[in-house]
């Protein structure tokens, strides 16, 4: 077989944080319906089809360990079969509704919808709610290959103490091995976020998390085993993220000061079309996320979503909140959208699935012309945008996986796949960013977040003594466990990333106090425990409601925090 132009890597992130509520009031359980029926299970029924065609989809997929969790979750799997139960009716009165109104497009419309929802539960039924087997199935046999994360997705560079770090880093890995039966090799950063060792100061509660010497985030994958990450293409670069932030808040001037204290590190042009060595005390690599093919597809002014032919996403039709319009030429005016027509989407998607293949042929002949050698694109997207910001998106990525299959100038590989074909030589320094607005911190460290982080370092502190102080006590560690649970689950990256956009900033700020009030109640029952006192009925209540409410890794090991 000739040698190909080059290689792509298709690399999807699957994460939702945690909604469900275990009978108490909701807080966010669509989210989850919503990506499993708009993205997973049609990810799920396009590998299927490939399959069916002899062709192995070959991507890189990670599933956060927070979402593997409710995944298997069985009173999630129940609310889904209820979810898909009412789309589906909801459907169908929107047909019947139309009908009556005389708007028979629309009813055609509807109709689609339900054939969709139907075609979704019987899939979900033949996998007996068993979504992660699926994916476990489609790796066990070659087609596929599974990544990690970090346990709920915590913003790793700011979590306080490296104890915190590690037990994210390992319960992910952990997690992963109970649900997929073997050892992970890839590893998501949570928002492709990354820091250096060097002696690091908090930019807030400084009084109970003095300057230390931190880990750089490689040393924590390395000790887990993990294989590969992925990084941002902006930090091949070496130096620092520059622009406004620093000037907009001191606290993140501070963080980046630091790190350039420590490291002289002259800015240097890489190639994000190869994979490098991280310094690590085992193998490890990076990745860097090509930028010609993220706009291409991301965008949804300049990218393919944002097509006039597409279904458009923020109109709805109320009550049964299904969509019947398209994109439209007028992308701002809501009241001028235009009906959506499949056949003209379904055109568009078999144009843009041409013209991505041509993109990745363009991209790698130009590296291969000035290399000589065949380079790696690495395109990493939200799976999420597949199937519910882009509607079809899903039938898009089996396209352009078919047409690569048959193309001789271009294979796809997995993350592994490539590590072995082309091990690494050259070592990188990486320099402490993210892939979010400025390729710095902002997004998760500004003035409308610094009390978050002004309260996870002070929960940080006071867990780990309890820690030290409780763990010879086997009756005492179910509250050690379930404290552990209500600081894992605050540390999740998301609530400070909604709170700064403002997407949802009422929810996230509540569910970042809920989870804190939680946590403190607990941590005062477990000290009153610890000083022979008699607890109050109160907080035995509150981690009563919080071992009923929030109960994902069953079996939690505190361990990880201890080393």
């Amino acid at each position: 077989m000739a040698r190909p132009l080059g290689y792509w890597m298709l690399v999807l992130h699957t994460h939702i944080p945690y909604v469900l509520t275990h009978g108490k009031a909701p807080h966010g359980t669509d989210w989850l319906s919503e990506g499993l029926v708009e993205c997973y299970l049609p990810l799920c029924d396009l590998t299927e089809r490939l399959q069916k065609h002899g062709i192995a989809a070959r991507y890189t997929i990670s599933f956060t360990p927070i979402l593997q969790e409710q995944l298997a979750d069985p009173e999630f799997q129940a609310e889904a079969c209820a979810y898909l139960d009412a789309k589906r009716a909801a459907a169908e009165d929107d047909m019947r509704t139309f009908v009556q109104q005389g708007e028979r497009w629309k009813a055609g419309l509807a109709y689609l919808w339900r054939a969709y929802f139907e075609a979704q539960q019987s899939l979900y039924t033949q996998l007996n709610g068993d979504l992660l087997g699926a994916f476990r199935r489609f790796q066990d046999a070659g087609l596929i290959e599974i990544a990690t994360s970090a346990a709920t997705h915590g913003y790793l560079p700011l979590i306080g103490r490296d104890e915190c770090v590690r037990a994210q880093v390992l319960l992910g890995v952990q997690t992963y091995q109970k649900h997929f039966g073997r050892a992970p090799r890839g590893f998501w950063l949570p928002e492709c976020a990354y820091r250096p060792a060097y002696r690091w100061l908090p930019p807030v509660a400084q009084e109970v998390l003095p300057a230390t010497e931190r880990a750089g985030i490689e040393q924590f994958l390395s000790q887990a085993g993990v294989g590969y990450f992925f990084v941002d293409t902006h930090m091949l670069s070496g130096g620092m993220p520059l622009g406004t932030y620093w000037d907009r808040f001191p606290a993140l001037r501070q963080i980046y000061e630091q790190f350039a204290a420590h490291y002289r590190v002259e800015p240097t042009e890489r190639t994000p079309y190869r994979a490098y060595r991280v310094p690590a005390s085992a193998p490890l690599a990076v990745f860097a996320r090509d930028p010609a093919s993220t706009i291409q597809v991301w965008s949804g002014e300049h990218g393919y979503p944002g097509d006039a032919r597409y279904l458009e996403f923020h109109k709805m039709h109320y009550p049964s909140r299904l969509r019947y319009w398209r994109v439209s030429e007028n992308k701002a005016d809501l009241g001028a959208k235009q009906l959506y027509a499949p056949y003209d989407a379904f055109d568009a998607v078999q144009a843009h699935a041409e013209h991505f293949v041509h993109l990745l042929k363009q991209t790698l002949w130009s590296h291969y012309q000035a290399t000589g050698a065949p380079g790696v694109m690495v395109s990493m997207y939200d799976t999420e945008l597949f199937g519910h910001w882009w509607r079809e998106g899903p039938e898009w990525l089996y396209l352009v996986i078919r047409r690569l299959a048959t193309d001789p100038d271009i294979e796809m590989l997995t993350g592994s796949e490539y590590l072995e074909r082309f091990p690494p030589e050259e070592v990188l320094f990486l320099p402490e960013g993210s892939w979010g607005e400025g390729g710095s911190h902002y997004i998760w460290l500004n003035e409308d977040t610094l009390w978050v982080w002004d309260a996870l370092y002070r929960a940080e502190r006071r867990f780990l003594a309890l820690l030290h102080r409780c763990c010879e006590r086997a009756e005492w560690m179910p509250y050690l466990q379930q404290l552990a649970r209500e600081l894992l689950l605050a540390q999740a990256s998301d609530w400070t990333f909604l709170i700064t956009t403002g997407t949802a900033r009422d929810y996230a700020e509540a569910r970042v106090r809920d989870h804190l009030r939680r946590f403190e109640g607990i941590a005062t029952l477990i000290e009153q425990l610890a000083e022979g006192m008699e607890p109050e009925p109160a907080l035995f209540a509150l981690y009563q409601e919080s071992q009923q409410r929030d109960t994902p890794f069953a079996g939690l090991d505190v361990g990880l925090w201890a080393g």
